[in-house]
């Protein structure tokens, strides 16, 4: 039997664990702090005034970078990025200097952590919307998926790889129809497209082509009689049908353009494809974009 006394001594000990030092914890609080509104509605003001200062800080930056620092390159800089970012140093002096002192007091570590992430975010999307359509247009034309073939009797097999087309032919010569696509960000059809295909030991080419993409009417309707690319061949194991899909323009908005280049045989051919389009805010005025691809054609038993 334990009686009453004993019990409630026992109690009295059950969880508690004396320290190694012999000094016993300290016994936390449980009564709230008290309510102070006028301190409370400080801190909310200082908070909101931090908040607007970050949200036209980052404003003034990527107006800056946009309208005056852009302007002076020629193309991407890592500076366009890094100065941005190492800007958030400048937060708490920015706001020591125009902040009132009896709000700049309230501030504390998580008030920078906020602020410098506030300042990220706001530059970021600022400046993704002041270099893209309809403010600016900093993305050149170019084509959309490389180079194909058109799908014909005599191809024995085909390859892609990196700017490079290999084509294998059973016969001494196949008629070749070759095609591109040219993509953009705002209207394809006002850039300007520069063409030459020729062949490897030869002076005169096959192709040459210059001018508005939108004016090349003839090559835009030989790509679209076009009933099958070779990339754009693949095989439905289930219902053993073979797709038309062509990827060398897979998005709707790709302006097509094919040439027919005749019957050729084993060789290597150039492909030099220059765009450029009236652009900004670079300082040369225009986006450009070149390429070279290379046709490999040879024969095979």
């Amino acid at each position: 039997m334990v009686d009453v006394d004993s019990a409630l001594r026992a109690s009295a000990y059950s969880g508690k664990k004396k320290p190694r030092d012999g000094n016993r914890e300290e016994r936390k609080s449980t009564t709230l702090e008290p309510f102070e509104p006028a301190s409370h509605a400080s801190k909310e003001k200082a908070d909101a005034l931090s908040m607007w200062l970050v949200i036209i800080f980052g404003l003034v930056v990527a107006l800056m970078m946009r309208y005056y620092f852009m302007p002076t390159l020629e193309k991407t800089e890592q500076a366009l990025w890094l100065l941005p970012v190492l800007l958030i140093f400048t937060l708490k002096p920015l706001h020591k200097a125009i902040i009132p002192s009896n709000y700049y007091d309230l501030y504390t570590r998580g008030n920078w952590f906020r602020a410098g992430f506030l300042y990220l975010f706001t530059w970021l999307a600022l400046s993704f919307a002041i270099v893209n359509p309809p403010l600016a247009d900093i993305a050149p034309p170019h084509v959309a998926d490389g180079i194909d073939i058109e799908y014909t009797e005599g191809i024995a097999g085909y390859s892609w790889d990196n700017s490079v087309y290999d084509l294998s032919i059973n016969q001494d010569s196949i008629e070749v129809i070759l095609g591109l696509a040219v993509r953009d960000n705002l209207d394809v059809k006002d850039s300007n497209i520069s063409v030459i295909i020729t062949q490897k030991g030869q002076t005169d080419p096959l192709v040459s082509l210059q001018g508005i993409v939108q004016n090349q009417i003839e090559v835009s309707q030989q790509f679209d009689n076009v009933s099958q690319w070779n990339r754009g061949l693949w095989t439905n194991q289930l219902s053993n049908r073979v797709s038309d899909n062509p990827e060398v323009a897979p998005n709707v908005l790709d302006y097509g353009m094919a040439w027919n280049l005749g019957n050729l045989g084993p060789g290597e051919y150039t492909i030099s494809v220059e765009m450029h389009e009236e652009g900004a805010p670079w300082s040369t005025g225009k986006n450009f974009w070149s390429q070279d691809y290379t046709l490999l054609i040879s024969q095979v038993a």
